[in-house]
């Protein structure tokens, strides 16, 4: 019993060096029908900012995933939050504390309600999906870039940004009401 025992554990300590250098699925933005947990309900979004994730759950445990973009450390939102308000190829203005952080690249909006057109040169993108918790905007989006290279990384102001055809399959997907978890 001994013998076999300690071969055992022997066979299995020269694969863990195997099983730790394994790699991860390499990250993939194209929307894919992916199996997720049964807890989620169908409608329901969920947000995992780590894998830079966004998951529509379309049946129990089945969704449809996209690839997104997520805030730097620290301003990310987590939380549960409401779709309350959509639009199409929406105004952009940034928040009072965007200016506050980099007034130099925000400088034009500075002293002023100045908000940049909707349009292809917009950094909210094609579609916007305004996230309010308790009847509040939390001036949190999830939207469309002109930063497509962002998409599965951790560079935004704290919004979550996806790829703009991506964001324009979601928005017809999602009513308002929709319910947004970021975990």
């Amino acid at each position: 019993m001994r013998r076999r025992t300690f071969l055992a554990s022997t066979i299995a300590a020269t694969a863990l060096p195997q099983v730790l250098s394994a790699r991860t699925a390499a990250f993939d933005a194209t929307p894919q029908e992916v199996s997720i947990k049964r807890q989620y309900q169908p409608g329901q979004l969920l947000i995992l900012p780590r894998s830079h994730y966004l998951y529509f759950v379309t049946a129990p445990g089945r969704a449809l995933r996209y690839g997104v973009g997520v805030g730097k450390a620290g301003l990310e939102f987590t939380g549960t939050a409401t779709i309350a308000v959509k639009k199409e190829w929406p105004t952009w203005r940034p928040t009072d504390e965007m200016i506050e952080r980099d007034p130099d690249a925000y400088k034009r909006f500075i002293g002023n309600t100045e908000a940049q057109p909707g349009g292809p040169g917009n950094p909210l993108g094609a579609r916007a999906l305004y996230l309010f918790q308790n009847g509040r905007d939390t001036y949190f989006r999830i939207h469309g870039t002109t930063q497509p290279g962002s998409i599965g990384r951790s560079v935004s102001n704290g919004c979550i940004r996806m790829m703009n055809e991506h964001v324009k399959d979601l928005y017809e997907r999602v009513p308002l009401g929709t319910v947004v978890t970021v975990l």
